[in-house]
């Protein structure tokens, strides 16, 4: 694809990564046949071809429409393209750069600023989300039925270990997951636990910055990467051998700690460090099949379809190794029909694009219901609650059937 970027871009760090980006598309459209969005509204401008156009147009100095903002807006950022784009274009990416330039043009109704402020403010800010979703669960079946669904019941987290061990990796709790589903982190603490691993839980480190940052506030979205980075940098001068992952939205951002702080002089190194440690716990339990076979093997009876997220799969580029761990242990797995497709969770997706949103998650609840699972299970907190909302079958993350075998005779 020909750029002829605008002056005010060209040569820019962000000008020069887009025109990379744009030169590697060569028009095929094999992106369409796999982006949700595109496959229920079936219009080019809604798929990624379409807003690539548009992106090139904006960055070529052709002023951005209200139009231009409701495609970039309706896109879920699942990366499905990138899976199946021959040429590897990095759309995630140039989305990113897209979008911040046209909010930059387009100024937002108020409504919709005031949204996106709430969120950007409360989601990642522990101290503040966590004794209003509590409150939400108090009051929850008096909450109606839309709000419902974006409040879990509460969880009973378990104990967390307290063994202490030579191996020391290092947990990215998160900013919603310890309250909206607080037993993902202590099951995985559980089950490296009783492989003779400790997970280290740093006070000061909090949100990955994914919130921040795709709701187009990059600045203080980085913010939140080198407050992390803080925390986080003594420990591993200590010898923590890994940051561990269990959401992968979280931990598609943390690998790209590396790129995203690649112009800050002070953090770009650690940065780099930083993302050639961050894994996500289906990559670190593989060195561990043996003791798990003979820990757990047979001991989980249930048929489970199992949702990979798009930040797993395509984001991360994560395939197989959970479907395999599993199978492994005596799992009855299955993956349903188009499972590489959105369930339509994506972050904020499911607040500010609610009507897509609800649409890809019966489609996909209608997939894996097809499989007849007793349970269903994810590798994102989004995906699960959201998943959750809609079904009365479970939806559990995959770490917590470890931990239910791992340590089922104190279950009973």
């Amino acid at each position: 694809m020909q750029t002829n970027l605008a002056d005010f871009i060209k040569d820019t760090h962000e000008g020069n990564e887009a025109e990379e980006i744009l030169r590697k598309c060569v028009h095929c459209g094999f992106c369409t046949a796999t982006c949700p969005t595109y496959q229920l509204l079936g219009d080019e401008l809604d798929g990624p071809r379409g807003r690539i156009y548009l992106i090139k147009q904006v960055l070529e100095g052709k002023p951005a429409t209200t139009k231009t903002q409701q495609h970039l807006d309706r896109c879920l950022t699942c990366r499905s393209c990138e899976s199946t784009c021959p040429s590897g274009v990095q759309y995630g990416r140039l989305v990113d750069i897209g979008r911040k330039v046209v909010d930059e043009q387009v100024p937002r109704p108020l409504s919709q600023r005031l949204t996106r402020l709430a969120l950007k403010e409360l989601l990642p800010r522990q101290w503040l989300f966590s004794p209003a979703m509590k409150l939400g669960q108090g009051v929850r079946t008096l909450l109606p039925k839309t709000l419902q669904s974006k409040v879990p019941k509460r969880q009973n987290a378990g104990v967390w270990p307290v063994r202490q061990y030579v191996r020391k990796m290092i947990m990215l709790e998160g900013c919603v997951q310890p309250t909206m589903s607080p037993n993902i982190n202590t099951s995985t603490a559980r089950v490296l636990d009783a492989l003779g691993v400790q997970l280290l839980r740093p006070e000061n480190a909090g949100c990955c910055g994914a919130i921040r940052f795709h709701l187009n506030d990059q600045d203080a979205a980085l913010e939140d990467m080198r407050r992390n980075i803080n925390a986080w940098w003594p420990l591993i001068e200590e010898g923590a051998e890994a940051i561990v992952i269990n959401a992968s939205g979280c931990g598609v951002t943390v690998k790209d700690y590396g790129h995203l702080l690649s112009q800050d002089a002070d953090y770009a190194a650690k940065a780099k460090r930083i993302s050639g440690l961050t894994r996500d716990i289906s990559e670190i339990l593989p060195e561990f099949e043996a003791e798990l076979l003979a820990k757990v093997k047979g001991r989980v009876a249930s048929r489970v379809a199992w949702h990979p997220p798009c930040t797993l799969q395509h984001g991360q580029q994560i395939r197989g190794k959970v479907e395999h761990l599993l199978r492994a242990i005596g799992v009855d797995v299955h993956l349903c029909a188009d499972s590489h497709l959105c369930c339509g969770s994506a972050g904020t997706y499911s607040i500010l694009q609610a009507d897509l949103s609800y649409r890809l998650r019966e489609n996909k609840l209608k997939s894996l219901l097809a499989t007849k699972p007793d349970t269903i299970v994810s590798a994102n907190i989004g995906c699960i609650t959201h998943l959750q909302s809609g079904t009365a079958l479970p939806v559990q993350h995959w770490i917590e059937l470890i931990d239910q075998a791992l340590h089922a005779d104190q279950q009973q």
